[in-house]
């Protein structure tokens, strides 16, 4: 395959996992400020901090309202990690590979563009938001669908999945760090109800809430659920499963083009890196330094196999 179809696709799949990550957020922040009024500003200031738009957000607002914070992330041209944005951009890469796409997968990702572009032509109301966030949620599944039921299991669905799973864990790891170590306002509140509610959010970012109850009979504690989001393989947003999908599709790259590339070597250190270590390794160490490392070494894989599979030649 051409390098440039290859990072068509893996593009297009970051950004598709992305809008639906971006949607999840929106939808935590919004229901901690539907609950708790006086943190709602502290969690919308969250919210732009885990979609790493901070100093882009500063430069256009001063305050973190909430109707401001939600149009800027679904909706603001300006900002190239808007839902709009992003939608936009996975619909030109995949117009960029149209034939290395099945038509089924073609027609989700231009309904989804279509669909989403109608649903966020005007700045969302209160009302409506829950139901735009689902939308936005569903139309990535389509795709996914689409990609699933109607693909080769080729290198195309390879790339596709790698660029989905690199942006699922860089987002699972940025909730983590973000919710618990900017939005908790002190160590002395660790253990509190404060707490509690911080790491219930987390679980909720993720869509992961039901799935760690049905888990645990309801046993809501951090290192509980940091295990879960990080180490637990079962969940499909943790570090490690999204990590041993990552491998696995590599590897099958490695065994179609007989090359074995310095990706695979970073992508393998990483998934021992996560899957030799308990949780009470991570949390000795320093749940925020071990986030902040895999947060780097995850971009760095990402640079790698643009490099190794070179993208842009």
């Amino acid at each position: 395959m051409l390098g440039k179809t290859a990072g068509g696709i893996f593009w297009m799949f970051r950004y598709l996992e992305r809008s639906e990550n971006t949607a999840r957020l929106v939808d935590a922040g919004f229901r901690i400020a539907l609950t708790r009024s006086e943190a709602a500003e502290k969690e919308w200031e969250s919210v732009i901090a885990t979609a790493g738009v901070r100093d882009l957000y500063l430069r256009r607002h001063e305050a973190y309202q909430g109707a401001t914070v939600v149009d800027f992330l679904l909706r603001d041209r300006s900002n190239p990690s808007s839902v709009l944005s992003i939608i936009s951009a996975a619909r030109d890469n995949a117009r960029l590979v149209r034939t290395a796409l099945t038509r089924e997968v073609w027609e989700a990702v231009n309904e989804c563009w279509m669909t989403l572009s109608e649903a966020l032509s005007r700045p969302v109301r209160e009302r409506d938001l829950p139901e735009c966030l689902a939308t936005i949620r569903q139309q990535s599944a389509l795709v996914r669908g689409a990609l699933h039921g109607t693909m080769l299991r080729n290198d195309i669905y390879d790339f596709a999945r790698i660029g989905t799973f690199l942006e699922r864990a860089d987002n699972t790891a940025r909730i983590l760090d973000v919710k618990y170590y900017v939005l908790l306002p002190s160590l002395s509140l660790v253990g509190s109800s404060l707490d509690n509610v911080q790491w219930e959010t987390i679980l909720r970012s993720v869509s992961a809430h039901q799935a760690y109850r049905w888990v645990t009979k309801g046993d809501t504690n951090p290192r509980g659920i940091a295990h879960f989001l990080i180490l637990d393989r079962r969940l499909p947003r943790s570090l490690a499963f999204c990590y041993a999908k990552i491998c696995n599709n590599l590897g099958y790259l490695e065994t179609d083009y007989g090359l074995r590339l310095p990706a695979h070597t970073m992508a393998d250190a990483c998934y021992q890196s996560i899957g030799n270590r308990s949780i009470d390794d991570i949390f000795d160490e320093g749940l925020h330094e071990f986030i902040t490392a895999f947060i780097a070494e995850n971009q760095a894989l990402g640079a790698q196999i643009e490099r190794d599979f070179r993208f842009y030649e």
